[in-house]
């Protein structure tokens, strides 16, 4: 089990209730283990993160970022965010937010491979 803060369980509880439209589209496709037969979370906290999609038995987060990602100091911060979530053994896919809404299944195709090729590395025949 990773570890959290505390402090973020309410943050993350509020950003499950308020989707974004892209969020929401990958959402309906993960959940329930539909993709894979794999459980995956929403606004899940990591660390002092919270991120927007977490597949514990595949070690990877997904990121669904909107445009202010684009910009040079979130962009800093979202490598500083990487590094973290790799240090605990996470791979971290990035999206933009238009490529989820628009290319969603181009998007979960991604996801989908991602997600076996990351199971068979961890637990191999």
């Amino acid at each position: 089990m990773l570890k959290y803060n505390p402090k973020l369980k309410g943050s993350a509880r509020q950003l499950r209730q308020n989707l974004t439209d892209s969020e929401r589209a990958l959402w309906w496709r993960l959940r329930g283990k539909q993709l894979g037969g794999v459980q995956f979370y929403r606004q899940k906290a990591i660390g002092d993160y919270i991120v927007d999609f977490y597949a514990p038995k595949a070690k990877l987060v997904i990121e669904i970022d909107g445009s202010q990602h684009f910009e040079a100091q979130q962009a800093e911060k979202d490598k500083k965010r990487d590094e973290y979530l790799g240090s605990l053994g996470l791979m971290v896919l990035r999206f933009d937010s238009r490529q989820a809404l628009k290319e969603t299944e181009g998007v979960l195709e991604v996801i989908y491979r991602t997600v076996k090729d990351r199971i068979s590395q961890i637990n191999p025949p």
